[in-house]
């Protein structure tokens, strides 16, 4: 029986869940871990009807090693999909390490204690996990995680090398409150406030928080305000993809979103730095996460759509090339389909993905990897399949 164990019971794990229990032919056996098991409980008792994998379900706390060791153990899955907080990355993967078990998330490790996410704590891990015979694929979520299998596709079939990426996210969803966050506000925020940088001729170039503006036409949205962030996987598709000179990534931002997110940072709340409020030690970003809408109650009130994807250039044959790999995803669809808008959809179902990747033995290589390092073509044959197909443009519009 084939059996994977989901840590986590957010946004994102339960549009995996719902996916998982709809490709029951190779999730024999799903476990659902969390916390708070209540929510764990829930989601079985909806879903366990609908379908023929074996759902169970655990409290656990994902920071706690010891305790993540034993849940594995008595639990014996073939891989750990990890769907809980990017804080918590290495603590699984530690476990995932002394129960030999595969390994996937959609997130790199970031500490508590500073916004800054890059890959060098979980590639230290590589050694450790060839010898150990198992495999740890990390970010298999939309960016990172489609975005590298676009890039390793578009490698494969279209370019020779290429020379420029950028990554366009745009989320033309409204919630129709004035100011919420698609996804975990904690970290969506320290995303948004952290200075954006980009890698041109390998090296990375810093720039001011929301320095850098563009305007673009998105198919299925229409035109929209963008802006140039930090993003993990410009780092590791900067060293996986041949002949790169720069790599951008930008993300969508409405005026109202950027106008409230200006003024709690002005007044402090976006701060990460503990203070003493009424002789307790609070942060006050992880306060106001606590007032905020929760990101899972925003699927029945969102519409609109999301349109996010690649713009490539490079050279096949000595000649330039131009290509663009994008997805749609409409945010009503996917609350009629699982419960969720879009946002964790587009992440959800490419988590189930590369856990069945794994599961099936399709990708199979031990040690730590990136996903733009395995063979993209049955995983964009299954995004297809499962709720994400993907378009192409073969004269986009450029970002200058």
């Amino acid at each position: 029986m084939k059996k994977c164990m989901i840590i986590g019971c957010g946004g994102v794990a339960s549009v995996a869940i719902h996916k998982c229990c709809q490709n029951s032919e190779v999730f024999e056996g799903i476990m659902i871990a969390s916390r708070t098991k209540s929510k764990c409980d829930a989601l079985k008792e909806k879903l366990q009807p609908t379908t023929k994998t074996v759902i169970e379900t655990a409290q656990v706390d994902a920071d706690n090693v010891e305790e993540l060791i034993a849940l594995i153990e008595s639990y014996k899955p073939d891989v750990v999909l990890n769907l809980a907080l990017p804080y918590q990355d290495l603590t699984i993967m530690d476990a995932c390490l002394a129960t030999k078990t595969h390994y996937v998330d959609t997130a790199n490790y970031e500490p508590l204690d500073t916004a800054k996410f890059e890959y060098k704590w979980q590639w230290a891990y590589r050694e450790r996990f060839e010898k150990a015979g198992i495999t740890a694929l990390l970010g298999s979520g939309f960016d990172p995680g489609v975005t590298g299998v676009f890039s390793a596709y578009a490698m494969k079939h279209h370019f020779d090398e290429i020379n420029y990426i950028d990554i366009l996210d745009c989320n033309g969803g409204d919630h129709g409150y004035p100011f919420a966050t698609n996804f975990n506000p904690e970290i969506n925020i320290r995303e948004v406030t952290a200075k954006g940088s980009y890698i041109e001729d390998g090296k990375w170039v810093e720039t001011e928080p929301m320095e850098i503006k563009r305007v673009y036409n998105f198919k299925g949205v229409g035109e929209k305000d963008m802006y140039l962030l930090h993003h993990e996987e410009l780092e590791s598709l900067a060293l996986n993809i041949k002949g790169i000179k720069r790599i951008r990534f930008f993300m969508t931002f409405g005026q109202s979103y950027l106008t409230h997110l200006k003024c709690l940072e002005n007044v402090g709340m976006t701060s990460i730095e503990p203070i003493m409020y009424e002789g307790k030690e609070i942060v006050p970003l992880q306060f106001l996460r606590a007032v905020l809408p929760d990101p899972a109650s925003l699927g029945p009130r969102t519409v609109g759509k999301t349109n996010i994807g690649c713009i490539f250039r490079g050279k096949k044959d000595g000649k330039d090339k131009t290509y663009y790999l994008y997805n749609i995803c409409d945010h009503q669809e996917c609350y009629k389909e699982v419960g969720s808008q879009a946002i964790s959809y587009t992440t959800g179902v490419p988590a189930m993905i590369g856990a069945m990747m794994i599961l099936t033995g399709q990708w199979n290589k031990a040690g730590v990897y990136n996903i733009e390092e395995f063979d993209p073509d049955p995983f964009m044959e299954a995004l297809n399949k499962w709720g994400l197909p993907w378009e192409e443009d073969f004269d986009p519009v450029l970002v200058d």
